[in-house]
């Protein structure tokens, strides 16, 4: 079966990851994949490109209508590649995809929803448009819809999306990569100039408002006067010391001699093992956040605000606390943290059994392929 996935970026984030995972295990017996990005190449599509899977970049302008080249480059594309299924991820591609894959002759067209709320204070004009076209359109253009979260199936059912067509699958981890590793913990210490006892605390994710990086230096200032031992950690996208917001926030919660700043980094197994917790602080957006599969599969436990389908995903191996409680999570905080040592092991040791019974990347990968198979059977 020849598949051609479409999506809006190849830059490091969790829908890209995600297309990456998926693509790395998928069965090439019996598929046949090939990538389009909307935009850029980025970083995750000379790594698509290494598994012998084809990948163009249309280079549209993120954000921006295409041209009416970029489009009919698009519809040529499809037909010259041939699929009998062809994938969107993200709302930029399922619509320009979708469309274009239907103008090129495609019927089993399957979208891909990887976002959750769409607030008109917090989200664009032009992404609520698209978004609500989308929904006009998910009667003809795709035969079936994945969700990565429960929320967000909730949330684009009530917006109009086609609830009959759509699916729920999970994000998936890989548990030989993210496992519980004592010799990154004193690396990564050793990394950063600190004992082997030090507490950390990590917030991974990139610098965007959703994540609330700024909230988090609130709930971090108040654990610190609680708990000065600790240390935080935090990678991603533009979370670097070049980022004065962020240096700002520091400095405003006097942080900055307990804070680093790691930047984008390749090595995130490492990092995660090291934490003693991972903290979530997104204040809306999210669906399924990829960071705490990680840290869980790596024994570490999570606290999460209540955002998608964050408290699933912990169940009962984390906290979760209100979007927006800053004081609650630097409590919640405080609570793992000063846990005895064996009660914490145990909790990350429930954190790693639940990814491996609920979000194990083989077990995904498979709802995929079924989810593919269904699209070409009219099930969907």
């Amino acid at each position: 079966m020849r598949i051609v996935f479409i999506i809006t970026s190849l830059t490091t984030g969790g829908a890209e990851t995600m297309l990456l995972k998926l693509l790395e295990r998928l069965d090439r017996k019996r598929f046949e994949p090939a990538v389009v990005s909307l935009t850029g190449f980025g970083e995750i599509g000379s790594r698509i490109e290494a598994l012998d899977i084809p990948v163009q970049a249309l280079g549209m302008q993120p954000g921006a209508l295409p041209t009416p080249t970029q489009f009919v480059c698009l519809v040529r594309l499809i037909r010259a590649w041939r699929p009998e299924v062809v994938h969107t991820w993200m709302y930029h591609a399922d619509l320009l995809g979708g469309l274009a894959a239907r103008l090129a002759g495609v019927k089993a067209v399957g979208w891909a929803i990887r976002n959750s709320n769409l607030d008109k204070d917090k989200t664009k004009w032009s992404t609520r448009i698209i978004v609500r076209l989308c929904a006009a359109l998910s009667r003809w253009v795709p035969r079936g819809i994945l969700s990565c979260s429960e929320r967000a199936r909730q949330i684009h059912v009530a917006l109009g999306y086609a609830a009959e067509k759509m699916r729920v699958v999970p994000n998936g981890f890989d548990l030989t990569r993210f496992r519980p590793n004592p010799m990154a913990r004193q690396r990564l210490r050793a990394e950063l100039g600190l004992s082997q006892q030090t507490p950390l605390v990590g917030l991974i994710g990139r610098f965007d408002p959703q994540k609330n990086h700024i909230g988090f230096f609130v709930a971090a200032g108040m654990l610190h006067r609680r708990l000065s031992a600790v240390h935080f950690v935090l990678a991603g996208r533009d979370v670097d010391t070049e980022n004065e917001t962020l240096r700002q926030a520091i400095q405003q919660a006097g942080m900055s001699a307990n804070t680093h700043l790691l930047g984008l980094r390749s090595d995130m197994s490492e990092v995660m093992a090291a934490l003693d917790v991972l903290a979530s602080s997104s204040s809306y957006g999210e669906a399924f956040p990829n960071v705490l599969g990680e840290a869980m599969a790596c024994g570490v436990p999570c606290v999460v605000t209540d955002v998608g389908d964050s408290a699933f995903i912990v169940g009962d191996t984390g906290r979760v606390v209100a979007p927006g409680d800053m004081e609650r999570l630097a409590t919640a905080l405080e609570e793992i943290l000063t846990l005895p040592p064996e009660e914490k092991a145990r909790l990350g040791e429930r954190a790693r059994a639940r990814v491996a019974a609920h979000f194990e990347i083989g077990q995904v990968v498979r709802q995929y392929e079924v989810f593919y198979e269904d699209l070409m059977a009219k099930e969907i």
